[in-house]
C-alpha cells in the first residue's frame, strides 16, 4: 500500500473519530432547562436588580446574563433577599458594601471612578491635540525639509 493512501485513510479515521467525540462530548454539557419561576413579579424584580450588577467572574456581563456559578449564586441570593422584603436599593447597597463599586455595572461618578468616566474623553482630546499640532507644524515646513523620494533606477535595458 502506498504511503500517501495509508496517511489519507488514517487522517480520515482521525477526523471521523474527532467529530464523533465532539458530538458525544457536547451532549455531556447540556443541562436541564430551569423551571418557570413561581412568582413572575419576583423574577422580574430579580432580573432588574441583577442587570445592574457586574458578574465578578465574567466581568463583561451582568449577573443576569452570566451563566457562571457565582452569578447563579448571586441571582439566588438576590431572589432570597427580595423574598425577605428588602428593596432593590437595599440589595444594591449590600452588594456594593460587600464587593465594592466594581460590582456595579454602571459605577457612580466619584473621585475614585473619575478617571474611568473621563478617561476616554481625555484620551480623545489629547490625541486630537497632538494630531492638529503635528499637521500644523508640517504645513509650515518648507518642502525642502522633507526627504525626496529616491528615483528608481532601471537595470533592465530595452
Amino acid at each position: 500500500m502506498n504511503g500517501w493512501v495509508l496517511m489519507r485513510r488514517c487522517s480520515l479515521v482521525a477526523c471521523l473519530l474527532a467529530a464523533w467525540l465532539g458530538l458525544m462530548g457536547s451532549s455531556a454539557w447540556a443541562r436541564e432547562a430551569a423551571p418557570e419561576a413561581e412568582d413572575p413579579v419576583l423574577e422580574a424584580r430579580m432580573l432588574r436588580v441583577t442587570a445592574e450588577l457586574r458578574c465578578l467572574v465574567c466581568q463583561n456581563q451582568t449577573v443576569a446574563d452570566s451563566h457562571a456559578e457565582l452569578a447563579v449564586d448571586l441571582r439566588n441570593q438576590v431572589r432570597d433577599m427580595l423574598r425577605q422584603g428588602k428593596s432593590e436599593a437595599d440589595i444594591i447597597a449590600y452588594m456594593t458594601a460587600r464587593y465594592g463599586d466594581f460590582v456595579l455595572y454602571r459605577p457612580p461618578f466619584k473621585a475614585t471612578t473619575a478617571l474611568l468616566w473621563a478617561g476616554p474623553a481625555v484620551l480623545l482630546l489629547g490625541g486630537l491635540f497632538v494630531l492638529f499640532s503635528v499637521l500644523r507644524r508640517r504645513s509650515r515646513m518648507d518642502a525642502s525639509a522633507f526627504e525626496a523620494e529616491p528615483e528608481e533606477t532601471s537595470s533592465i535595458k530595452a
